[in-house]
């Protein structure tokens, strides 16, 4: 007689509409030893962040685990009212080649009714095979541009300003309606960035990195409108500055006002010691990408987005 062979335990993948904090604790130090291992997050900012606070309108999470252990999660959103629904995934690194990608990838497939797009941040070999594994095809590149700020790089313009514009500060609460506003109008293109919410703002402001003497907002001295802004971002750990995102309402757009904007922002970054500046651009905005190699930049590392065929 012999003993009976240990059970192996079974993969299955839980699919909830908001975490528990237990739950959201152990994905983001999933997340945080992945990028160890990789050198960059595998989910994005607003993915990590839709992680707390409970249920969020068209999100989803996916946890998959090998027994009782958490070994691969994905998100999916669906809140673009034109484009499929958007998934990130990420498998623990020391459990990789086993299928789990696979299997969270069918499983986002599944639940978006076969309509995805996919973000592979880093582009890296391993994401391409599964998206082919996957069926999805190649449907946008987004570029990590850097630049030198140190003494040896390259000089930055004096920020001029259009007649009549003047710049200030963020101020939290007083100013949250009016940026709202004034970020749909610039990025109506652009729904990830355009239908940010109050909510969405309030996570932002509650992170640590979170800094309104960085927040710049261009207003006519006339009205005091909101016309354009420049929010920047420090990585306090990699000492690095982000050019988080700079926006020109599409009424006061082609005056300079978005190039002054950029010029203020980084020399407020200067003026923290930092010795580099990030931003991210999309590789088809042909002239945003110019405007940002005259100012120095270069590809740093680029994120590609696949998606099923439409």
């Amino acid at each position: 007689m012999t003993d009976a062979a240990p059970a192996v335990p079974q993969r299955s993948i839980q699919t909830l509409e908001a975490l528990s904090p237990e739950q959201a604790e152990a994905v983001l130090a999933l997340i945080a030893e992945a990028a160890r291992s990789d050198g960059q997050q595998a989910v994005s900012e607003q993915g990590r962040l839709q992680l707390r606070g409970g249920p969020r309108e068209g999100v989803r999470h996916l946890l998959l685990y090998v027994g009782d252990e958490l070994l691969g999660y994905a998100q999916l959103e669906d809140t673009d009212p034109v484009e499929a629904p958007a998934g990130e995934l990420v498998v623990h690194p020391a459990r990789r080649g086993h299928g789990h990608g696979r299997a969270l990838g069918t499983a986002l497939l599944a639940a978006s009714g076969k309509r995805l797009r996919v973000w592979a941040h880093g582009g890296h070999s391993s994401a391409r095979h599964l998206a082919q594994v996957l069926g999805l095809s190649l449907f946008r590149e987004l570029r990590q541009m850097r630049r030198p700020l140190g003494p040896d790089a390259q000089p930055l313009a004096e920020p001029v300003f259009p007649p009549g514009v003047t710049v200030r500060t963020f101020v939290p609460g007083q100013d949250d309606a009016a940026w709202l506003a004034a970020n749909a109008e610039a990025f109506a293109h652009h729904p990830e960035q355009g239908s940010l919410t109050q909510r969405d703002l309030d996570d932002r402001k509650a992170e640590p990195w979170f800094d309104p003497a960085g927040f710049f907002l261009a207003v006519r001295e006339s009205d005091g409108e909101l016309l354009g802004f420049h929010w920047t971002k420090v990585h306090e750990a990699e000492r690095l500055g982000e050019v988080y995102v700079v926006g020109v309402r599409p009424d006061a757009q082609g005056g300079g006002l978005g190039k002054a904007l950029t010029a203020i922002g980084l020399r407020h970054l200067v003026s923290r010691g930092l010795p580099t500046a990030m931003l991210y651009v999309d590789a088809d905005n042909k002239a945003a990408v110019s405007v940002y190699e005259r100012l120095g930049f270069v590809t740093h590392e680029t994120d590609l987005m696949y998606r099923t065929e439409t």
